[in-house]
């Protein structure tokens, strides 16, 4: 598909995105202008303007990059990949904070105002998304398999659900980046016995989650009403331990599996995202996880599946076909 409408794509993301690479190159190949940016870049690396209540002849707003320029009304499609915001560190503590709100809700506000183009994903759309316990519930709703799972930072019920399953699982209810002496840690699926779980969870809610007997695991990734289904084969807990491990294949799922997965989208108004699942022996599918703007690049290496002609096809017609 090639669209040579002048009306450009907006990529916001960090510098290194490799994944954010692969769909500008899809798009050049379209013919399609392309505006890319980081909100970390404001300043002598981003200029941003926006007029609100009237319409003067001269254009309502714009974004300016060192080489490229565009009117926020005027563009087709945004693709709001892993953006990084400034941290300021040439300020004082409270200067930096102050000037951190006021691009957040400046230049952020400036993009979350726009309702013409095809976002994937509004940022919006993806926080609201981010949630576990609401991804649980909805997947219920569906009919989805869920694995039973507890949220509390009550330690007697905590053992209680231990006591109640074969095999339990503690996971965290969203990824942070953290540091312990300096050194940063990744927290992974870990197995939990009850004897491991005393007054300290009080402090906070923890996941627990019954453990599936697991043959393997699926990567499904949603682009528009493209799916790509990938079986991720290892003998780890939580595959994302270790890469060089992992073998792939590439599979299709059922279809009304693959409906309830984009009902699951539509529910949380997203274009695309990634769903993790896991298969039991009675080849069952688990929905473990959505992560709405997870990460896809390597399983096109691996796989050569069209991911990236998917989101620039998307992008590039601005709409969801």
């Amino acid at each position: 598909m090639h669209i040579t409408e002048k009306r450009p794509v907006l990529v916001v993301t960090e510098a290194d995105d490799v994944t954010a690479d692969m769909v500008i190159t899809e798009l050049n190949r379209r013919c399609t202008p392309v505006v890319r940016f980081n909100p970390a870049d404001i300043g002598d690396g981003l200029t941003v303007s926006a007029r609100y209540g009237s319409r003067p002849p001269h254009a309502a707003g714009r974004l300016l990059t060192p080489s490229r320029e565009a009117d926020p009304e005027d563009v087709r499609s945004v693709y709001w990949r892993r953006p990084t915001w400034p941290a300021f560190a040439d300020l004082s503590p409270d200067d930096a904070r102050f000037a951190a709100a006021q691009t957040r809700y400046g230049l952020g506000g400036v993009l979350h105002a726009l309702d013409r183009p095809l976002w994937v994903n509004h940022p919006l759309r993806n926080a609201e998304a981010d949630y576990k316990p609401h991804q649980l519930a909805l997947a219920h709703r569906l009919g989805l398999a869920v694995p039973p799972t507890l949220i509390t930072n009550d330690p007697h019920e905590a053992r209680q659900f231990v006591a109640d399953h074969a095999e339990v699982i503690h996971k965290t209810l969203r990824a942070t980046s953290y540091r312990r002496d300096g050194v940063p840690l990744v927290s992974w699926a870990e197995p939990v016995a009850a004897d491991e779980i005393d007054d300290r969870i009080r402090a906070v809610p923890h996941l627990f989650q019954a453990r599936v007997d697991k043959v393997c695991d699926v990567r499904v990734l949603v682009a528009g009403r493209q799916v790509f289904s990938v079986r991720i084969d290892s003998e780890l807990l939580d595959w994302r331990r270790d890469y060089s491990a992992l073998t792939y294949s590439v599979i299709t799922l059922s279809a009304p599996l693959e409906t309830a997965l984009r009902a699951f989208l539509d529910a949380f108004s997203l274009v695309s995202g990634s769903f993790d699942l896991a298969v039991d022996r009675a080849g069952t599918h688990w929905l473990l996880e959505l992560n709405p703007n997870g990460q896809w690049g390597w399983l096109e290496e691996h796989t050569g599946l069209p991911m990236a002609a998917a989101f620039a096809d998307l992008l590039a017609q601005g709409e969801i076909p």
